[in-house]
């Protein structure tokens, strides 16, 4: 009995000793079957050079599509994120805003007021910079050109380093031009073409509403966000804004920023405090007011950026299904054709699973073959609209890239399984009758 338990204890021992090396072959056999099989299915597909191209067009164009759509998305994405980031990341903005709902029941008039900026300004001890600002359009007469309904921002002399916009030509508004409401501007770089001149505008008088007013800087070009236009802008001093326009005393929006980023819940929480008890606002009544970060913007400008690429994405990823469906309907007529070729290899040994990894890999190659050329094209068509001066950067992120091919070759594993189960099944005696 002693004896036997030391055999089946050194049968164990050899068979564990023995595991690697038969993993290692299990493993190789593997590898050099799948070699042999795609070898076989790289023949065949280039024996029919016309129709495995029809065949992976489906497949191209989806992943083409796909690789396209979210590289675009993404694009805009990051522009936007960057363009935030570039503003500062302690950033706030605080207006006026009436509750939702049942809420504004038994509220009045929702008011942000100067009176509010210099409450904030004097008790707020979190807050670095700050800056008023009223929101307007008028229209701007050079000459005899006119630039109608042009956004006007009336602001305070810490905007620009607040909402990083400065000047690239003559200065800023400055502190005394806000003390004294000065009727000076600055202007955005697109006025300068609806205008018809060109930086020697500076010192320069043009009309605003009516009023006369000196060109005292221009401000760097910015591009454009949200689809609106930053260089089709006219700044001028929020004191001289509330002059011309004083309907809105009750709706200034304070621009401000946090002393450093880790001060910004405390700074948003004093501004509430400060603009709840100004507002004599009973304790359970909402805010009649918002105060926005810059990380909240960010959060949801990342959300939607997320939304979008996986809707679009999605959406255009359902070609995937239909380039699978057309692999499938190929293979099947490839069975048909070979079925000769079929009953000869099992009449030479060739098991059922031989038969069905040949055309089950043939599929596979097809749709990777066909997704790698698709991210060629994707990849070329996003670098192509990238040269386009008023296109985004166009981002390829390698998650998309590895998604596209595991994707095609998961669409070649589903619909490569029928025919080539239907070509494994085949009796090798009727396959090699077969006419």
């Amino acid at each position: 009995m002693t004896r036997r338990r030391r055999n089946r204890t050194l049968a164990a021992l050899w068979w564990l000793v023995c595991l690697p090396w038969r993993l290692i072959r299990l493993v190789l056999h593997a590898v050099e079957t799948t070699a042999s099989n795609s070898l076989t299915a790289l023949v065949q597909i280039w024996g029919n050079k016309v129709r495995s191209l029809l065949t992976v067009l489906g497949i191209i164009i989806a992943v083409t599509s796909t690789i396209t759509v979210v590289s675009v998305v993404q694009g805009f994405g990051n522009y936007v994120t960057d363009f935030l980031k570039g503003i500062g990341t302690n950033s706030m903005w605080v207006y006026p805003q009436r509750p939702a709902g049942a809420e504004r029941a038994g509220m009045g008039n929702v008011v942000l007021t100067m009176d509010d900026f210099n409450a904030v300004a004097s008790q707020c001890t979190l807050i670095g910079r700050l800056s008023p600002m009223v929101f307007s359009q008028a229209n701007i007469e050079y000459g005899r050109e006119i630039a109608e309904n042009t956004p006007l921002r009336g602001v305070g002399a810490e905007f620009q380093a607040i909402h990083n916009m400065y000047v690239d030509a003559g200065r800023f508004l400055s502190p005394i031009d806000i003390d004294h409401s000065a009727q000076v501007c600055c202007l955005g770089r697109d006025l300068l073409d609806k205008l018809r001149c060109d930086e020697s505008v500076v010192g320069e008088y043009l009309v605003i509403d009516g009023q006369r007013f000196r060109v005292v800087g221009l401000i760097e070009e910015k591009g454009s966000f949200a689809g609106e236009s930053l260089d089709e802008i006219v700044l001028i001093p929020h004191t001289t804004g509330l002059k011309m326009y004083p309907y809105l005393r009750d709706f200034v929006i304070i621009l401000t920023e946090a002393i450093d980023e880790t001060s910004v819940p405390d700074a948003v929480a004093e501004i509430t405090r400060v603009l709840r008890s100004r507002h004599d606002l009973k304790p359970g009544q909402p805010n009649d007011f918002v105060v926005e970060t810059q990380d909240q913007f960010l959060s949801f400008m990342n959300n939607v950026k997320t939304y979008a690429t996986s809707a679009l994405g999605g959406i255009v990823g359902i070609s995937l299904l239909v380039g699978g469906i057309g692999i499938m309907n190929v293979m099947l007529v490839s069975v048909t054709e070979r079925t000769r070729e079929i009953g000869l290899r099992k009449s030479v040994g060739a098991r059922r699973r031989d038969i069905m990894l040949q055309f089950l890999t043939e599929a596979v190659v097809l749709a990777t073959v066909g997704g790698a050329i698709g991210i060629v094209l994707g990849y070329t068509i996003g670098h192509v609209a990238s040269l386009h001066p008023n296109m985004v950067k166009v981002v390829v992120p390698l998650w998309a890239v590895a998604l596209a091919l595991g994707f095609s070759a998961g669409v070649g594993i589903i619909f490569g399984i029928i025919p080539a189960f239907k070509a494994a099944i085949l009796h090798p005696i009727d396959a090699l009758r077969h006419e």
